[in-house]
């Protein structure tokens, strides 16, 4: 039996909280969790305890069905499924060891050993003592007969457990019924695994479960009550990537996620504002310091000045209702990355008509440059006197010569690495074809969070061109 009898099922109800000092997770906010009890046996409960530093007493009682810890406090190895089941279980002996203080246990800190339990405590007293911190420790010999109680009342609960019905997958986050593989996860979301996806969201939930959704922001405006959340919080961001990454339309996202078309487009609202607001506020443009570390050896011997190289692209969107029907109006943008492959520069949409020197001087680029910097940049792109006007340089492909020729193909490798980023930010499928007017207002948005996003699928191999 792969499970001890001491550790007992995974909660399945919402009005569940993690006991561990300065976590705040609970069933309710955090569905993609599994919340455990705390174990039966004596010692291996005292072990728990003494784990999560806490002790029972007038403001700590332990109490089975409503004390809990949470999956994220046990390492991955503890956690597994039973085969042909669903629920998360503990494997024999776990102890929860990763905590706030270890650094999520990347620093061992040792767990004090259980206390041994009083001699002559027989088992059915030992129950009673869990239920009753007040009663009075009884002495004798072991009762034989209460042992055997013991077993049969634990393999009746295990019986009971194996009844439980699974829940419905309505009730299960819609994130674990479309992602199984690496290449679900990059078609939905967009992020190469669900490695890089889970890393991503443990850093985005703690801000995200504090914002209000645009409708409910409303409703409160407006002083009318509303309806409780409809999706759980990581499912609200898996159907905003499912809008963006994979190009889902919004009625296909209601169909998908059960729920309205207008709670479609609310989400959608709100996820826009939030990663918009939080990404952008993150530096994104490296540091010359940074830049020298980061660029591969080969470039930064042939081109060492290079700090950004820079390229546009354009998109296009349904024009304003004023305008004749099927017409659409184009935006173009300026993209700048650094020689190691890394977003690190992304303007505004201007008009499609702007020239590149235009949208240069608008971009706010000019302002980021350094005396002694370097600015690579396609033909179009006449901008040297105004690089000059900032002390920066325009870094061109040389005359072909024997003794430019490494200089000439490092500088085409980075043209056309600038080409990949680009091309990686416009494989958000959200930009094929012409976007849909009811996200003209958000496209600058839209625009940054792509750009910034793309960047989670690691920098390129300056030599085959590939995401490594």
């Amino acid at each position: 039996m792969d499970v001890d009898s001491t550790n007992v099922k995974m909660v399945q109800h919402s009005k569940c909280y993690c006991s561990v000092p300065n976590c705040s997770n609970s069933k309710r906010k955090q569905p993609y969790l599994s919340f455990h009890d705390f174990p039966a046996d004596y010692m291996l409960r005292q072990q728990w305890a003494k784990a999560i530093r806490r002790e029972e007493g007038p403001f700590f009682t332990i109490l089975r069905g409503s004390t809990f810890v949470c999956s994220r406090h046990f390492r991955p190895g503890e956690i597994y499924v039973k085969e042909g089941g669903s629920r998360p279980r503990l494997k024999r002996g776990s102890i929860p060891s990763r905590f706030v203080w270890n650094d999520w246990g990347t620093r061992e800190v040792p767990v004090p050993p259980p206390p041994e339990r009083p001699a002559g405590l027989r088992v059915r007293d030992l129950r009673a003592l869990m239920d009753h911190d007040y009663c009075p420790m009884p002495h004798g010999a072991v009762d034989a007969a209460a042992d055997r109680r013991e077993v049969l009342e634990w393999k009746v609960m295990e019986v009971e457990d194996e009844a439980v019905p699974v829940p419905v997958q309505t009730q299960q986050p819609a994130l674990n019924r479309f992602c199984s593989t690496d290449e679900e996860f990059f078609f939905f979301t967009h992020f190469t695994s669900e490695r890089v996806f889970l890393w991503f969201w443990e850093s985005v939930e703690p801000s995200a479960s504090t914002f209000v959704c645009w409708s409910e922001a409303q409703r409160q405006a407006l002083g009318t009550p509303g309806p409780e959340q409809e999706l759980a919080l990581v499912d609200e961001c898996f159907l905003f990537l499912c809008r963006i990454a994979a190009g889902l339309e919004e009625q296909a996202l209601a169909s998908m996620f059960s729920i309205s078309l207008s709670s479609v487009k609310s989400t959608i609202l709100t996820w826009t504002r939030y990663l918009y607001l939080l990404l952008g506020s993150l530096p994104s443009w490296m540091t010359r310091e940074q830049v020298q570390a980061t660029t591969p050896d080969e470039i930064l011997r042939c081109c060492p000045e290079v700090r950004v190289i820079v390229g546009s692209t354009q998109i296009c969107c349904e024009a304003a209702s004023s305008l004749p029907p099927q017409s659409e109006t184009t935006f173009k943008g300026l993209i700048g990355i650094a020689p190691c492959g890394a977003i690190t520069f992304m303007s505004k949409l201007y008009a499609g008509s702007i020239s590149e020197q235009e949208l240069t001087r608008k971009s706010n680029l000019l302002s980021l440059l350094e005396p002694g910097d370097g600015v690579m940049a396609g033909l179009g792109f006449q901008i040297e006197r105004m690089l000059a006007e900032v002390g920066a340089t325009l870094v061109a492909p040389p005359q072909l010569s024997r003794d430019d020729a490494e200089r000439t193909e490092a500088v085409a490798r980075l043209g056309l690495l600038v080409e990949r980023a680009i091309h990686r930010v416009k494989e958000y499928h959200i930009w094929d074809g012409v976007l849909p007017i009811s996200l003209r207002g958000s496209i600058n948005q839209l625009w940054l969070i792509c750009c910034l996003l793309s960047n989670y699928q690691g920098p390129f191999d300056i030599k085959e061109d590939q995401p490594v």
